[in-house]
């Protein structure tokens, strides 16, 4: 809404810009006729009471009358240059009015270019070829001549810019980073899946080798239970050769 309201403050402010000479002027004019008139007498002076120190001025209002008279005039003479500092802003108006069409033009051609709609390869030719598809485009009908001319130029200048970033080699490059992309998620997928697997198979070998300590504990105790019942029982002859070894032949033999 702010920039739909901007635009019409804006006719506003300078319809009321050319309404206030237009008045200055008729005003400054009346005021030189009036007063050339009253000096010639023609028409009676402006007549104004006024007194100062106590002392009554009678030609205060022909004072008054001919000093508002020449103010106005010599404002008239200040005019031309706030025409001047209008017409400038008109035209920098105009120009950033022109500069945003041409760049609109600029991108169209510019897009049509990444697509490859353009195959003249001589400046005259490819300049000609653009400018013709900006007049026939639906969108800038009505812009002026000068302003799709520019913006072909510039499209022409810039054919370099559009080749290395065309729209074919674009998509080529997103279908090559989709795929890398794919590859590193599968390549992460199975990174997790083997953390997992090391995982289980740390915490099975941990598991493992408590079982085995375990057991080992289990039949060094078993020996030493051995070590104090098997000579009550008769069986001294027993080898030590890193386990404990009872020979059953002495035993059946007895």
């Amino acid at each position: 809404m702010p920039s739909q309201i901007k635009p019409f403050v804006g006719l506003c402010a300078q319809l009321l810009q050319r309404l206030a000479v237009v008045i200055f002027v008729l005003a400054a004019v009346v005021l030189y006729g009036v007063t050339l008139m009253a000096a010639f007498g023609a028409v009676p002076w402006l007549e104004i009471q006024a007194s100062v120190g106590g002392v009554l001025y009678e030609n205060a209002g022909q004072i008054a009358q001919i000093g508002v008279t020449g103010l106005a005039v010599l404002l008239c003479f200040y005019l031309p240059s706030n025409a001047r500092i209008m017409r400038l802003e008109t035209s920098h108006r105009r120009f950033e009015t022109g500069m945003h069409d041409v760049a609109r033009a600029y991108a169209l051609a510019h897009a049509a270019d990444r697509e490859g709609l353009f195959r003249m390869s001589s400046e005259f030719d490819a300049v000609r070829e653009r400018l013709n598809y900006l007049r026939d485009h639906p969108d800038l009908q009505s812009l002026e001549p000068a302003l799709l001319d520019v913006a072909a130029q510039m499209s022409h200048i810039s054919r370099e810019l559009a080749e290395v970033y065309s729209d074919e080699r674009v998509d080529r490059a997103r279908a090559f980073l989709t795929q890398r992309q794919q590859e590193v998620d599968a390549f992460n997928a199975r990174l997790d899946h083997a953390k997992q697997v090391c995982r289980y198979l740390k915490h099975w070998a941990h598991e493992v080798d408590l079982e085995e300590s375990v057991a080992v504990s289990q039949l060094n105790r078993l020996r030493d239970d051995l070590r104090d019942i098997l000579p009550e029982l008769g069986h001294e002859d027993v080898v030590d050769a890193g386990q404990r070894v009872l020979d059953l032949s002495k035993k059946a033999a007895e």
